[in-house]
């Protein structure tokens, strides 16, 4: 059983940055690769990243690719998420998920309870 939680979520100008943080509780964390997912008013929700159980893998959607960078520290059971040069399309509530295929939104184990990120123009 995995347990996640996200932090760092707000608002933000275009062109700023925000770091956002998934805490997890469970031994089990560390074989888990842990995507970000979001979702915007009114739109299904959008694969952003996903980083292998090791760290030494990284995988992006084309939208935030050289803008985000996603990270891991298994001795913290935390992912980290570095969104740089913001945009008001970057506007979602942010999930991080455990257990899922790189790429999709959805089938994934574990899911946290979702930030709010709101970039003004």
């Amino acid at each position: 059983q995995v347990q996640l939680v996200e932090s760092g979520g707000g608002l933000v100008q275009a062109g700023g940055s925000l770091r956002l943080s998934c805490t997890a509780s469970g031994r089990t964390f560390s074989g888990y690769a842990i995507s970000w997912i979001r979702q915007a008013p009114g739109k299904e929700r959008e694969f952003v990243a996903q980083v292998s159980a090791s760290g030494g893998d990284s995988v992006y959607a084309d939208s935030v690719k050289g803008r985000f960078t996603i990270s891991r520290d298994n001795s913290k059971n935390t992912v980290y998420l570095q969104m740089d040069s913001l945009k008001p399309d970057d506007t979602a509530v942010y999930y991080c998920a455990a257990g899922g295929v790189p790429g999709r939104s959805t089938g994934y184990d574990y899911w946290g309870q979702g930030t709010q990120v709101t970039v003004s123009s």
